[in-house]
């Protein structure tokens, strides 16, 4: 999808439409989490703090996100993509991957199958997408971004090893800022100059990574499209507008925190045995301690009481700046029950007071159940 939440937010709203618009938070410590093509061309970008985007685009107009309304498009997005192919992943909320083996006798050429994927998910959704074709799959996600934004890119199989020979290696999906700093200090910036050197020799340098790398040079990629990938975790996490050592005012982000992991778990039908407490420190050096549990919980005080014993256990020798919680280690969904028995101390099934919450929320909005601890917190924050 293309510049995916900033679109959703001026379809939604028809006055952002043609303004420079981000999607973040509005303190001085927020960072970009979307931006319009409107506002790119001032050099504003997902990730680039709040303070520095304003500066390169004083009209900026900032939106704060609506995680709810982007997944409700993306489940219609997704719908679309299964009316052409059963062989369907989604990578992100933004992304997926489609296998188009065989269709061209339904869709015909390529091209056309791209041009119908485009005009059903503007029919479905009133936003633009870019389309990316080739052999595999690293190329058809480097493809897609070759024509944004509402573009069309075929990296064809006869032209893919000239396509490659001069591709930038900061391009290939996995190779990172680091790695481009440590390929260049070899003399190494395109796909071309990685295949000067044998397979053995970037195994050598870089370890497993290094095959998949000179397997990348040479167009290779032996991962299908995999239809039907669940979720493997969920989390939530907040960035203070000021660092802060304060424990107690730790531990009721993590209580609000454990409300939210707990009611996305319980929505999608799954259990975690895993928690994990996440901790980013004023200097942005960042910890995380995770602890498995006896059995699997989507039980929200359960989520709550091991992170809050895993704070407890860490010395906090610096002010704290982000703070989060998540929830992995999933059973598949196939295997779960829905239980309406008390919950067990292992915190196993759903508790009765979870599911009385979720239904008032569900019924009423968020705002409608809030715990005593949590009374005043939220409108303070």
């Amino acid at each position: 999808m293309d510049a995916f939440f900033a679109s959703v937010e001026q379809l939604d709203n028809p006055e952002l439409r043609g303004k420079p618009v981000v999607v973040g938070g509005t303190s001085d410590r927020s960072v970009v989490s979307a931006a319009s093509y409107e506002v790119r061309r001032f050099g504003v970008h997902s990730a680039m703090s709040i303070v520095k985007a304003r500066k390169l685009c004083p009209d900026l107009v900032i939106v704060p996100g609506r995680m709810g309304r982007y997944k409700e498009v993306s489940r219609r997005v997704m719908a679309v993509l299964g009316e052409f192919s059963p062989l369907v992943e989604q990578a992100s909320v933004d992304e997926a991957y489609l296998d188009g083996t065989g269709l061209e006798r339904l869709f015909g050429p390529v091209e056309e199958l791209g041009r119908r994927i485009k005009t059903r998910v503007r029919e479905e959704t009133g936003l633009t997408c870019s389309v990316g074709a080739a052999p595999v799959r690293f190329l058809a996600k480097i493809a897609s971004d070759l024509d944004k934004p509402d573009g069309l890119a075929i990296i064809r199989p006869g032209a893919v090893a000239d396509f490659l020979r001069t591709l930038p290696v900061g391009k290939v999906p996995g190779v990172g800022k680091k790695l481009v700093e440590t390929l260049t200090r070899m003399g190494v910036r395109t796909c071309g100059d990685i295949l000067k050197r044998d397979r053995a020799f970037w195994e050598t340098r870089l370890g497993k990574y290094g095959g998949v790398l000179h397997d990348r040079a040479r167009g290779l990629d032996p991962n299908p499209v995999e239809p039907g990938g669940e979720a493997k975790s969920s989390s939530a996490e907040n960035t203070f507008s000021e660092d802060t050592s304060d424990r107690a005012e730790l531990i009721r982000w993590l209580l609000a925190q454990s409300e939210r992991v707990g009611a996305d778990l319980r929505a999608h039908g799954y259990r975690g045995r895993t928690v994990t407490l996440k901790v980013k420190y004023a200097d942005f050096t960042q910890i995380t301690r995770s602890r498995s549990l006896p059995a699997r919980t989507d039980n929200t005080a359960l989520i709550f009481e091991t992170a809050r014993e895993l704070l407890a256990e860490l010395e906090l020798r610096r002010a704290v700046r982000l703070i989060g919680v998540g929830v992995s280690n999933f059973e598949p969904r196939a295997r779960q029950v829905t239980l309406f028995e008390e919950a067990p101390r292992s915190g196993e099934a759903t508790s009765e007071l979870d599911r009385a919450v979720d239904r008032v929320r569900e019924r009423f909005g968020s705002g409608a159940v809030t715990r005593m601890d949590l009374l005043g917190f939220r409108k303070k924050k």
